[in-house]
């Protein structure tokens, strides 16, 4: 990435030779050359939020900034790009969406997120640090900014314009005020419907981002009905576990399980946490934001339940699946089973074929399949 302080090699997280997508995009040197080109004071504190792989923070390390984020990845990839470009690991404070944020802000960088709740929820936690003077600027690509995202801006900041589009990415500008803090309305909770198995009626708490925080969604539910039964499940793995609903429908059904929640969002696992502590499950659970199941013993589990994304940001892919999968089939212990929920269209069976060499049809609707592989 060629920027005003020079050029930077960057790859996404975990880096791989053959993946094709970049590790920023033209809404990243948008911003960066239009800090260049106002000679905008970088030397108070500077705040990143949303910076997808690092690009940012790479470029503008020497500055010392913070970057806030909810992916684990996203911190991986900030720390491997920093090593690779042999800037000091300390050069850049890498804060979660969950930690406190600076006390003050002088400058507020915001690469906007696809989830217009986790902008509002971060606006509203950094309103504090913000005073008349802080040069707030967000970034994003044409379709990732909408009336909306201006309207959110607005209304816990201050006054918002956007600049001309220049390869498809626009700039935010928006000038602070001082006025009353709003409350910031996440988290969210509701319960759950009847008609799905251990969960029916409990309650579900979503932090802001977190898949399908109104709602239950429909893909999820479907799992939910045809979960195994038996008791006795012993090691489960509630994989991508989002709000926690599945991990949790296993806990309620069998006590005796030993779950652990993992998803690479910050704000996912701290959902998954309140669901299950909401519900007063009387299981033993372990709760953590990390890649997958690196880190998880081979073959030491006994079950892996799985509801895998097909997006990273706007790109479409089937990487973080595969992944998913191939971690699975480390961490299952010979006989342990992968079960794993997914649009029909996706054709997720191919691949555990490939994987374990078996793949099973537990149920199907007109848009969803269950799925469960056998390491052998």
């Amino acid at each position: 990435m060629t920027t005003p302080w020079g050029e930077h090699a960057l790859a996404r997280f975990p880096e791989d030779p053959r993946d094709q997508l970049r590790a920023w995009d033209a809404s990243d040197e948008y911003l960066l050359r239009h800090l260049a080109e106002q000679d905008t004071p970088l030397s108070g504190t500077v705040v990143i939020v949303g910076d997808r792989w690092g690009a940012l923070a790479t470029a503008l390390a020497d500055h010392q900034p913070v970057q806030i984020t909810d992916s684990f990845l996203t911190q991986e990839a900030t720390r491997a790009n920093l090593a690779r470009g042999e800037a000091d690991a300390d050069s850049v404070r890498l804060l979660t969406t969950q930690d406190p944020p600076p006390e003050r802000v002088d400058v507020l960088l915001v690469r906007v997120p696809k989830s217009l709740a986790l902008l509002e929820d971060q606006l509203l936690r950094l309103a504090p640090a913000v005073h008349a003077d802080t040069v707030v600027v967000g970034t994003g690509m044409v379709k990732e900014i909408h009336t909306s995202t201006l309207k959110l801006f607005e209304r816990i900041l201050g006054p918002t314009r956007t600049s001309l589009a220049e390869k498809k990415a626009r700039l935010i500008h928006c000038t602070p005020r001082s006025s009353a803090r709003a409350a910031n309305p996440w988290p969210h909770s509701y319960a759950l419907p009847d008609g799905i198995g251990a969960v029916s009626g409990r309650t579900v708490v979503n932090h802001a981002g977190v898949f399908c925080a109104e709602r239950l969604d429909i893909g999820t539910r479907f799992f939910l009905q045809h979960l195994p039964s038996s008791r006795g499940l012993g090691s489960v793995v509630d994989l991508g576990c989002g709000n926690g609903v599945v991990g949790t429908a296993v806990s309620l059904a069998d006590p005796e399980a030993e779950v652990l929640f993992v998803d690479e969002s910050f704000q996912a696992v701290a959902s998954a946490e309140a669901t299950y502590k909401a519900n007063g499950v009387p299981g033993q659970a372990e709760f953590r934001v990390g890649d997958g199941l690196v880190g998880v013993p081979a073959d030491s589990v006994d079950l892996v339940l799985n509801n895998p994304p097909f997006h990273s940001h706007q790109a479409t892919t089937d990487a973080t699946a595969w992944r998913m999968f191939s971690g699975a089939r480390r961490a299952l212990r010979p006989g342990g089973e992968l079960w794993v929920v997914g649009n029909r269209h996706l054709a997720y069976h191919v691949k555990l074929k490939r994987l374990f060499g078996n793949s099973q049809l537990v149920a199907s609707d007109a848009k969803f399949v269950v799925l469960k592989a056998v390491k052998r």
